[in-house]
């Protein structure tokens, strides 16, 4: 072979290579399954679109089991005291069943209640998606939590008795812990990361699960995030930063945006690559099809959005899904309804989704109606859309009665139901939708969802020639020349013999 001719071949090789490793970056990454917890009694996924759809806020005064209302409130701002006693809660989160996870009650006391909460959660997403909990010991399944509070642990702290601080409380009150618990309880092998970039740590543990998923270092992920709210000194600090809102509710994109409303909750999804999920015929729900993350940089504040990295992260997701930005037809916003992040977050918008769209691109905050639950409001928007793609429905956007004279709005490229709108898209398409979610700490992330591919038909297959492997369709040999060239993508029970 002239050496012209082996130059053309390597070349060729190496582009194969290439492309094999472009697509490994892009492979998709199906959701089978989901698990929550969150305020207006929604403990599971259906309970949790009855809320949507109907419109529902969770919006209450704190009880009295919670704190001292007296002690940390003043309608004024005032130095360590918080301006507003409102929130979003959880209806109890005492009640566990420690023998049930094999827990003693001395080691289930000093936990944290988020950390019950994700065993609890994790078992629910995974009886969700159909997978016994049972097979997936010893398996290379991944674990990543967004986690952002402590609480529990200062609680303890502040008790000031020596005697309550045990190894319990140590192993029951560190972030990295929340993770690696699910992954010891279950038996997990793959990796266990605790994820903290604030408000934006579950979508970025939806990220790292999907970059974990692709690049082999796990076959099955966990994902999602836990926040919850046990002392009074997150309501005072964010107070004294005048984050927060004093009627205790998000408003994004109205003219009275003043703030947010804190929210906690717990949110799992089970992510599995998409073709495996096909393989082994797995429920999808839904498919990711693309994420990314970036930071502000040096924005005008440490705490202050940036609209061009936030334009920027929002164009990367987009190529890295391999999807145009005028068919994702709805957005999960970030949106907390603070008067400087909404305007920046709806120019952002604007620059990458608004131009030369056939239709309008929907937009929704699912903090309107369950509130900001930080570490874990990502996947909670994540679980919304899912949600909404599974019914072809977008729930209603609450609090919008005037839009913000600073956004320059109306815009005729984009839409904000405040009623419940059937989610439509031209019959040749799929429902795309991009989700938000942008970290105090200037850690943002963004990801592209797809509804669940309609599944295939059983199909009746002529074999040229006999293969005895045939005869075992529900279990046939793995290394089957005939199983993987006639089923390549197919569930062994999609199988008729003729």
């Amino acid at each position: 072979m002239s050496p012209l001719k082996q130059a053309l071949l390597a070349i060729e090789n190496l582009q194969g290579k290439l492309k094999a490793m472009e697509a490994v970056r892009s492979e998709p990454v199906a959701i089978v399954g989901m698990g929550c917890r969150f305020p207006g009694n929604t403990n599971d996924p259906e309970a949790f679109w009855e809320l949507l759809r109907n419109g529902a806020e969770t919006q209450q005064t704190v009880s009295v089991d919670r704190w001292n209302l007296e002690r940390y409130y003043e309608a004024t701002p005032t130095p360590g005291k918080a301006y507003t006693q409102q929130g979003h809660f959880l209806d109890r989160v005492d009640g566990f069943d420690a023998a049930f996870f094999d827990l003693s009650p001395r080691e289930a006391a000093a936990m944290d209640p988020q950390q019950r909460l994700l065993l609890e959660v994790a078992w629910e997403s995974l009886e969700h998606a159909g997978i016994p909990a049972v097979d997936l010991a010893g398996s290379q399944t991944g674990v990543f939590i967004g986690i952002n509070t402590s609480d529990y642990g200062q609680l303890q702290i502040d008790a000031k008795n020596p005697d309550n601080l045990n190894a319990y409380v140590f192993t029951g009150n560190t972030a990295s812990v929340a993770a690696g618990r699910l992954s010891h309880w279950f038996g997990f092998r793959g990796p266990a990361l605790a994820v903290d970039t604030a408000c934006s740590s579950s979508l970025v543990s939806l990220h790292l699960a999907c970059q974990s998923l692709r690049s082999q270092d796990c076959d099955l992920a966990l994902a999602g995030g836990v926040n919850l709210m046990l002392s009074p000194h997150g309501h005072v600090v964010l107070s004294q930063m005048r984050a927060l809102a004093p009627d205790g509710r998000c408003k994004p994109f109205d003219a009275s945006a003043d703030g947010y409303g804190r929210g906690e909750g717990c949110g799992v999804v089970v992510l599995k690559r998409l073709f495996d999920a096909i393989d082994d015929g797995n429920s999808i729900l839904a498919v990711v099809r693309g994420s990314a993350i970036n930071h502000d940089g040096r924005s005008s504040g440490l705490t202050v959005p940036n609209g061009l990295a936030q334009a920027e992260l929002l164009q990367a997701a987009l190529n890295r899904s391999r999807v145009s930005a005028e068919k994702v037809s709805y957005v999960e916003i970030h949106g907390t309804g603070t008067a400087l992040g909404d305007p920046i977050e709806a120019e952002a918008l604007t620059q990458v989704f608004g131009a030369a769209r056939e239709t309008p691109l929907v937009l929704g905050s699912v903090k309107t109606n369950i509130g900001h639950l930080e570490a874990a409001a990502g996947i909670a928007g994540v679980i919304k859309v899912v949600l909404a793609m599974q019914h072809r429905q977008i729930p209603p956007h609450l609090h919008l009665r005037e839009f913000n004279p600073a956004l320059g709005w109306p815009n005729p490229n984009l839409n904000v139901p405040v009623n419940l709108t059937p989610w439509t898209v031209p019959e040749e398409r799929s429902r795309l939708a991009g989700v938000s979610s942008f970290g105090m700490s200037g850690t943002n992330a963004h990801a592209i969802l797809e509804e669940a591919p309609t599944p295939p038909k059983p199909q009746r297959w002529i074999l040229s020639a006999p293969c005895t492997c045939l005869r075992f369709p529900l279990n046939p040999p793995l290394h089957c020349r005939t199983w993987r060239q006639g089923w390549p993508r197919r569930s062994p029970k999609n199988l008729i013999l003729p």
